[in-house]
């Protein structure tokens, strides 16, 4: 074998190496980045009957931003008030005055740090004897029906897309490796024909 051949087996070697060292290293980072932040924490707790709160407390597991906190009372009227403030992991929404027993439902959203927007609900009920009449009906009323929605993060792919894109690398990896010895040995060297 010539001196050239062996060279260039060498630099296509190290190419191919390079790559799939490439191609550990977006592995390996891929899964922490897909990872998205979640509601860790929520003060009034979720389904908690609590007095007047004097302000929602949503602590999440990641920095966020951009927050979103909407109240509704009991009446299904959304409080007005201060916007929410965020510090780091925790989003404080003030609320003004007190609070007439009853359910209150608390929504919101944020964006993560990696621009994922993040959102749900949850409920608490303010403790005392509400204060709304009964309703002058002889019928029997259905009990209220509340939904409760699972924080979810929009366009949460999955790590699927980066299954694909690693062996699509990995692929033209090996395709240029390949090329590349055939070129070389190809090629007539010194003292070949």
């Amino acid at each position: 074998m010539s001196m050239t051949f062996v060279a260039a087996a060498r630099r296509a070697a190290a190419m191919v190496a390079a790559l799939l060292t490439a191609l550990v290293v977006v592995g390996v980072a891929a899964p922490s980045a897909q990872a998205h932040t979640a509601l860790k924490e929520s003060s009034p707790a979720k389904d908690a009957t609590v007095p007047s709160p004097s302000e929602i407390a949503l602590t999440y597991t990641d920095e966020v931003m951009l927050p979103q906190v909407v109240l509704t009372d009991p009446r299904g009227q959304r409080r007005q008030g201060p916007k929410p403030t965020v510090t780091g992991t925790k989003v404080t929404l003030p609320i003004e005055g007190s609070l007439e027993p009853g359910t209150y439902t608390v929504a919101w959203r944020v964006v993560s740090a990696d621009g994922h927007p993040v959102t749900g609900t949850y409920e608490f009920t303010v403790e005392g004897t509400a204060s709304t009449p009964a309703p002058a009906s002889s019928e029997q009323q259905a009990p209220p029906v509340t939904e409760t929605a699972t924080p979810t993060a929009a366009n949460d792919g999955g790590s699927g897309g980066w299954l694909w894109v690693g062996l699509g690398a990995l692929a033209v990896a090996a395709l240029a490796g390949g090329g590349a010895l055939l070129l070389v040995r190809r090629r007539p060297g010194p003292g070949r024909p």
